[in-house]
């Protein structure tokens, strides 16, 4: 079959799963039902292609929308916080390299699919790194899906725990097209220039770094549109069902065992951390543990809010969870047995 035909059904499958499970309510629902679509289908009819210069838009509207969360108080911010951010900071490493050690020792994997199946809360660039050809895509997807899924699981238990009442969370300023066209062409420029460098994961980095500059400069206002980051979701999800193998009841259970173990780890750590900077520093526990949660900006704002904490403390800390997880993965790749 032709490669404009293949790339047209690659795509029309990846939409079908992406509306699909977003309109079920599934967390991540344009990611996940848009790869499994594709997997599907390569797996049905052996088709499956997406072109690398539409995956890296993709990424680059992904790395822009989390860059379009910072503000013009966001350096006031970390100066308050400093201590609970130092001690966010030193989770993340505590997370990643006993998380990696454990799916390496306990389950066989190899560092590059532990070190990304264990990075707490930034699916994107994990699987943005794994797309690349770094570990195994279908663990490490299976892996970071069943971590997000799970604590979705859980908020609403414990929001309820905390007697929270639910909360509408105002919608963002959307930004203006032509300026949102300038920072997604600056961005694709500078992420290509990242690929030439051999940067890992050049293009959502770009996108990231410039559009979290612009914002906390003032330069730019406004966040991305719903539908430019679900088609960026559903780009990349598709990308990623190309990419994925077939994996067997085996794989499956062994998966699931291992994220299991995962997911303690990760949970354990986080609260453990977030209970030592309640002490520390005199915030109350719940609104530092779901600041300190490996989940998205979003759902974890909207439940501080929720419960009458500071919705920015929240979001200025998952922020800096991508920034610094952005930064730590590649050096954990890099590193040797």
């Amino acid at each position: 079959m032709p490669k404009i035909a293949a790339v047209f059904w690659t795509l029309a499958a990846g939409a079908a799963g992406a509306f699909a499970l977003a309109a079920l309510g599934v967390p991540a629902g344009a990611l996940i039902g848009s790869s499994l679509a594709v997997a599907v289908l390569g797996a049905l009819t052996g088709l499956g292609q997406v072109p690398e210069r539409l995956r890296d838009l993709g990424f680059i509207v992904i790395g822009v929308s989390l860059g379009s969360g910072i503000d013009t108080s966001f350096g006031a911010h970390v100066v308050d916080w400093a201590l609970s951010l130092t001690l966010l900071s030193l989770s993340l490493a505590v997370t990643l390299g006993l998380g990696a050690w454990i799916l390496m020792r306990g389950f066989g994997m190899d560092r590059q699919t532990a070190v990304l199946a264990s990075s707490p809360g930034t699916m994107s660039n994990a699987i943005a790194l794994a797309i690349e050809g770094k570990g195994d895509v279908a663990a490490i997807m299976a892996l970071q899906v069943l971590r997000l899924l799970v604590l979705v699981m859980l908020v609403p238990p414990l929001a309820a725990v905390l007697d929270s009442a639910p909360v509408t969370v105002p919608k963002a300023q959307v930004a203006q097209l032509p300026v949102l066209l300038g920072l997604l062409l600056a961005s694709y420029g500078a992420g290509w220039l990242g690929q030439r460098a051999k940067v890992p994961a050049a293009c959502l980095l770009a996108g990231l770094i410039l559009s979290a500059t612009a914002h906390g400069t003032g330069l730019v206002h406004g966040a991305v549109p719903s539908w430019a980051i679900f088609a960026g979701f559903a780009v990349t999800g598709a990308t990623l069902g190309t990419r994925m193998t077939k994996v067997g009841v085996k794989s499956l259970a062994k998966a699931m065992r291992a994220g299991a173990a995962l997911l303690c780890v990760t949970m354990g750590v986080s609260f453990g951390f977030a209970l030592i900077t309640a002490f520390v520093s005199g915030l109350p526990l719940p609104q530092v543990w779901i600041a300190f949660a490996p989940g998205g900006v979003e759902a974890m704002a909207a439940i501080g809010l929720s419960l009458g904490y500071d919705p920015a403390f929240v979001a200025l800390h998952h922020f800096v969870r991508i920034v610094v997880l952005v930064a730590l993965v590649p050096v954990a790749l890099g590193r040797r047995r």
